[in-house]
């Protein structure tokens, strides 16, 4: 009877821990899932398409050194205020950053490591969404260089110039994001949001 209870103890045990997220929150199933992704895709068009769009001006008015510089002023307010319109979190990661304050945290570097293999593998990535806290969702997903992108972040000496190069390090000294091609996994969009 007792190894029975014992057995029984410990399976409840393993149970209770599987459920639990590695940050000790509840991983509960996000009832309303659909409704969340499309949340986070929401905000992160809306997000993609207005920097993008101002990037795209600063580059036409004066070139890459003119589109960082907007990048390096701007990019953050901007983003800053769409946060405040969509009432979320909105943060682009990766492992190779320019600006440091966009390195990874522990949650937003185990759902990048998931890109990272699903890409390698030549699978799809898609977006996701988890429960952080009884109130909070986050949505995350994949960033892929596309063409224009590799002005700023591919080879240095090939898709980027040398000046451009040395603009981009004066600007960001600690900059870890070139060496990117079309297509490549370059980043993820983290986005937390109320339920």
């Amino acid at each position: 009877m007792k190894i029975y209870q014992l057995s029984t103890l410990l399976f409840a045990l393993i149970l209770l821990l599987a459920t639990c997220s590695e940050n000790g929150q509840s991983n509960e199933q996000l009832t309303n899932k659909h409704e969340y992704l499309e949340k986070g895709k929401t905000i992160a068009s809306a997000t993609f398409a207005t920097l993008s769009g101002k990037l795209q001006e600063a580059m036409q008015e004066g070139g890459v050194q003119n589109a960082v510089s907007y990048c390096n002023l701007a990019a953050n307010p901007l983003v800053d205020s769409l946060a405040k319109i969509y009432n979320a979190d909105i943060r682009r990661t990766a492992l190779l950053t320019r600006n440091q304050a966009n390195n990874p945290t522990a949650r937003e570097l185990r759902q990048f490591e998931i890109y990272r293999s699903t890409h390698k593998a030549g699978k799809t990535m898609n977006p996701v969404v988890h429960s952080i806290d009884p109130n909070t969702v986050a949505f995350y997903a994949p960033i892929q260089l596309m063409p224009l992108c590799e002005k700023c972040h591919g080879k240095v000496g090939e898709s980027i110039s040398s000046e451009d190069y040395e603009h981009i390090k004066k600007l960001y000294p600690q900059d870890e994001a070139i060496n990117f091609a079309t297509g490549d996994l370059r980043g993820m969009w983290s986005i937390s949001f109320q339920k």
